[in-house]
């Protein structure tokens, strides 16, 4: 089967590689979508970061470089494996796609499994990816999906959960006001879930085709670009009490829109930091203990694929307008990475199908 394997730094190749074999407690999956995240560009720019080096194994998947990437993906299963009596072949799913000890609880009654010793990621750390025709995943991490989502939009349930979790983590609640710092691909998919928990948004971005997605997608009621304006005032303004939002999202890694938020927050106000920095941020410590803000942090998702699949089920999220490219494995670096890391600002996510049937 063909995937596209990373072997380092600027080095992704598609290549010919045995298909998985099906073990116990496993499921085989044919691979529909795979979307490009950003962290898969990170890796490409500046790895390895979460992907193993040449001779320096992961410890708990036991491989290294090179290793098939992709992990937001959907697919079809085609095998199930010795103990799998709960899923069928033909059945539509997605994957929660961590690298998880054995020894680690993973229950719905662990909620930071998460953040156990040498968490990582199938896609990134081994164990196959969805950026390869097929892969085997065990059986935990396996979740069904209805036929009423399209196999192409359920690529996007993967970076949902990461809105989800931390719109969990922020504990708003509808009826709330939210700002969100950045309407990249997590900014615009936290938005979505955001709206359809009933909590109004408002989105700080310099980009206007960005903030045009936010607004004609329905998932921002409000969108402005610090460039142009006083974000943190124009929040006030919309709150019921002029004292600013009850929650605010950090979304793009850069300082000046860490501050805004910080600015707009209400007192008593919680901020949610999602993106993950490459460098030392900080704060307006004196803002933070005057207003006495909660600062959070959240990574990825735990036990959050459940209740992110029940809501695109339901029509209340719609993945549909933030599907902006398909391609296939050999468009991967010119039409896929070229386009997200050069002109970021026309696509939100490209999906690639591996085998190329879905074009």
């Amino acid at each position: 089967m063909r995937a596209a394997r990373y072997y380092g730094n600027g080095d992704i190749r598609i290549e010919e590689i045995p298909e998985p074999t099906v073990g116990p407690g496993e499921v085989g999956i044919d691979v529909a979508w795979c979307g490009i995240c950003g962290t898969d560009l990170h890796e490409y720019k500046d790895g390895p970061i979460f992907c193993p080096s040449p001779g320096h194994p992961h410890p708990i998947s036991g491989e290294d470089a090179p290793i098939t990437l992709g992990h937001e993906f959907s697919g079809v299963v085609y095998e199930v494996g010795d103990g799998v009596d709960d899923l069928e072949v033909g059945q539509h799913v997605v994957v929660e796609p961590y690298i998880i000890s054995d020894d680690v609880d993973t229950s719905e009654a662990n909620m930071a499994y998460h953040l156990s010793p040498d968490m990582n990621f199938i896609g990134l750390a081994g164990r196959g990816g969805g950026l390869g025709e097929k892969v085997s995943v065990r059986r935990r991490w396996v979740h069904p999906i209805g036929e009423s989502i399209p196999l192409d939009q359920a690529a996007l349930i993967e970076p949902l959960s990461v809105g989800y979790h931390a719109y969990q983590r922020s504990g708003a609640t509808s009826g709330d006001l939210a700002v969100i710092a950045g309407a990249g691909p997590i900014g615009l998919l936290l938005a979505a879930v955001l709206k359809a928990e009933g909590i109004t948004v408002v989105m700080s971005e310099i980009s206007e085709l960005r903030r045009r997605k936010a607004l004609d997608s329905g998932v921002a009621d409000h969108a402005f670009s610090p460039a142009e304006v006083d974000v943190a005032e124009q929040v006030r303004e919309l709150s019921s009490d002029g004292r600013g939002a009850d929650v605010a999202f950090e979304c793009t890694s850069v300082q000046p829109a860490m501050d805004t938020l910080v600015d707009a927050l209400r007192p008593t106000g919680v901020l949610v930091v999602v993106s993950i920095w490459g460098g030392r941020g900080s704060f307006d410590m004196q803002q933070i203990v005057l207003k006495e803000l909660d600062v959070r942090g959240t990574i990825a998702y735990v036990n959050s694929h459940p209740e992110t699949i029940r809501l695109v089920e339901q029509g209340r999220i719609d993945p549909g307008p933030f599907v902006t490219g398909k391609i296939g494995l050999d468009g991967l670096l010119d039409d896929g990475f070229d386009t997200l890391i050069h002109r970021n600002e026309t696509a939100v996510k490209i999906l690639v199908s591996p085998s190329g049937r879905g074009l």
